[in-house]
């Protein structure tokens, strides 16, 4: 198979969701702060929470309570997911341009998937909502299998479940972990920079083919990177 398709766009590309397509981070900000106000407990600022969205529920959990110690906010991981689940999709919103780049896909007939390290349940639960059902041709959670990003396995087992070789497919990601991952499986990847990163991220360091600044340039098939395989 060739590198690319004969619209110039690659035969396939999973994602990353949070961070990546979706801006989740005001439906985590409420969950947050939901938590604070059932301890009367002043809130805290999107901007507090948001660069480590994408490093999960305890990181999360962190921000909210950073006086407490290790195990006592991992105690509190099961309310934060049983008080996100209440309220998924309430807030988040597809980051700008997502809706045109997922298009401009479609229309070139590149199949589209999800590898996510947020729980498969909960992902399955926004799916719906984003009217993606049956265009999104694969999901895996971090909890779909033994192991999650950074480890390759989530991301070869979307390329089998899709039925392509790993080296025909593009990983899209906003945290170093997803471009780890993509270069463990032999995909090559792009760093989404409009995603959520800590002030000490630099994904220079991290080993993308490409760094796009805003989804829309994802629009142009010149945009991608030619596949590995």
């Amino acid at each position: 198979m060739p590198p690319v398709s004969e619209s110039g766009f690659p035969h396939a590309v999973l994602f990353d969701l949070d961070g990546t397509l979706l801006d989740s981070a005001p439906d985590m900000l409420a969950t947050a702060n939901a938590m604070l106000a059932a301890r009367d407990r002043a809130p805290i600022r999107l901007d507090a929470l948001r660069p480590v969205v994408s490093k999960g529920s305890r990181a999360m959990v962190s921000v909210a309570f950073p006086e407490l110690g290790q195990v006592e906010r991992d105690a509190l991981v099961p309310e934060f997911l049983q008080r996100y689940e209440a309220l998924i999709g309430q807030h988040a919103v597809l980051f700008d341009g997502v809706a045109g780049m997922l298009d401009a896909l479609d229309a070139a007939g590149c199949a589209w998937g999800i590898v996510t390290n947020k729980p498969e349940y909960l992902a399955r639960l926004i799916v719906p909502q984003l009217g993606w059902e049956a265009r999104c041709k694969v999901l895996i959670g971090g909890d779909t299998l033994a192991q999650r990003k950074p480890h390759p396995l989530p991301l070869l087992a979307a390329a089998e479940r899709m039925n392509i070789a790993p080296g025909t497919c593009i990983y899209v990601g906003d945290d170093e972990r997803d471009i780890v991952a993509a270069n463990a499986a032999g995909m090559a990847s792009v760093a989404a920079l409009w995603g959520y990163r800590l002030d000490a991220d630099d994904p220079l360091a991290w080993g993308a083919e490409r760094m796009i600044e805003h989804p829309a340039q994802l629009q142009r098939a010149d945009a991608w990177p030619p596949a590995r395989g």
